[in-house]
C-alpha cells in the first residue's frame, strides 16, 4: 500500500506561532551545546596531547641523565681507587727502606761492598 501525503492544513494561530519559536529557541539551544561540547572536547585534546608530549620529552631526559649519573658513578669509583693506589704509594714512599729499595732495583745503586749484575730478562734460546 502505497503511502498518500496527507494534506493538513496549518492553522495559522497564535498557539502555533509560539511553538514553532519554541522549537527554534531549542534546536539553537542543541545547537550550542554541540558547539560547546566540541570546543570543550579539542581544548581537552590539545591539552591532553601537550602533556603526554612533555611526558615523554621528560622520560627521554631522566634516561639520558640516569646513564650519565651512572657513567659518573663508575669514573668516581675507578678515581676513588686510584687515589687509595696513591695514598699507599705516598705511605710508601715516606718509607726510607723502600725508597733504598726502589733505588737499588731500578737506578743499580748498591750498598758497600755489594755487587750487581744485571740478568736479561728474556729467555735464553737453548
Amino acid at each position: 500500500m502505497p503511502f498518500r501525503k496527507k494534506n493538513v492544513t496549518r492553522l495559522d494561530s497564535n498557539y502555533m506561532q509560539q511553538y514553532d519559536a519554541y522549537i527554534e529557541r531549542q534546536k539553537r539551544k542543541k545547537q550550542r551545546v554541540i558547539r560547546r561540547l566540541v570546543l570543550f572536547s579539542i581544548v581537552v585534546a590539545i591539552a591532553v596531547g601537550s602533556l603526554a608530549t612533555y611526558h615523554f620529552n621528560q622520560r627521554a631526559l631522566y634516561e639520558k641523565k640516569e646513564s650519565q649519573y651512572e657513567q659518573l658513578q663508575n669514573e668516581v669509583a675507578t678515581l676513588e681507587k686510584t687515589e687509595q693506589n696513591l695514598k699507599e704509594e705516598i705511605e710508601l714512599l715516606n718509607d726510607e727502606e723502600y725508597v733504598l729499595d726502589i733505588a737499588r732495583t731500578n737506578y743499580f745503586f748498591s750498598k758497600k761492598g755489594e755487587l750487581i749484575f744485571k740478568i736479561p730478562e728474556e729467555d735464553p734460546s737453548y
